[in-house]
């Protein structure tokens, strides 16, 4: 079962002195289900190994009221609760790499135009077979790619067209700055502009 997130961006004005509101619903924003963004945005399901932008804040102490109510709703499937604002998101090196190689080993085909990624996993056979791994460790167990300490950069070519590599992502590699997460930053800059970088965040959790 997968993991999918929600929230809102939410906003106060520029003085500070009204209740922050739920501006609008994340889900109208963002329908994706992309675990590299989850990890290095929110440290959820983060197989990409990032530091955490933003990790386990809970709910803001001064969380809009729709915004609590939605929470609740979710009753004990809400987990991962936590916000970030759109100052600290302006302050980020989307050039920084994560802190440990990808615990998915990242699959290439060749092309006409080059070398293009068609995916990434955190188990395949058929990368156990080309790459010497034993598939029973113990009897019943599989051994999972992180139970091993490759270097970054290790490759096993599969024929001519195919091959295999360890990598280490890049925040911007997780998060595209023409993503699926572009709209949401669009609106929280738009409405920034407005009321102030410190007046506008983003408010999630996760079920599953």
């Amino acid at each position: 079962m997968g993991t999918d997130i929600h929230g809102f961006v939410e906003c106060t004005d520029s003085w500070g002195d009204e209740p922050w509101s739920a501006a609008i619903d994340l889900g109208l924003l963002y329908g994706g289900r992309d675990y590299d963004a989850f990890g290095c945005l929110f440290g959820v399901r983060n197989f990409a190994g990032f530091r955490p932008l933003a990790e386990g804040r809970g709910l803001p102490e001064d969380v809009a009221p729709a915004v609590r109510e939605e929470f609740a709703g979710w009753g004990r499937d809400a987990h991962g609760a936590t916000w970030i604002g759109w100052a600290e998101l302006k302050r980020v090196d989307w050039s920084e790499p994560a802190e440990r190689v990808d615990a998915r080993i990242h699959e290439y085909r060749r092309t006409p135009d080059g070398w293009v990624m068609t995916g990434k996993a955190a188990w395949s056979p058929r990368v156990a077979e080309v790459a010497g791994l034993n598939r029973r460790r113990d009897p019943g167990r599989l051994v999972r790619y992180e139970e091993h300490e490759w270097p970054e950069g290790t490759e096993w070519p599969d024929g001519d067209d195919l091959r295999y590599r360890v990598e280490r992502m890049t925040r911007r590699g997780a998060v595209p700055p023409d993503g699926a997460w572009k709209p949401v930053w669009t609106v929280m800059e738009t409405l920034a502009a407005l009321h102030g970088d410190e007046n506008v965040r983003l408010t999630v959790w996760f079920d599953c």
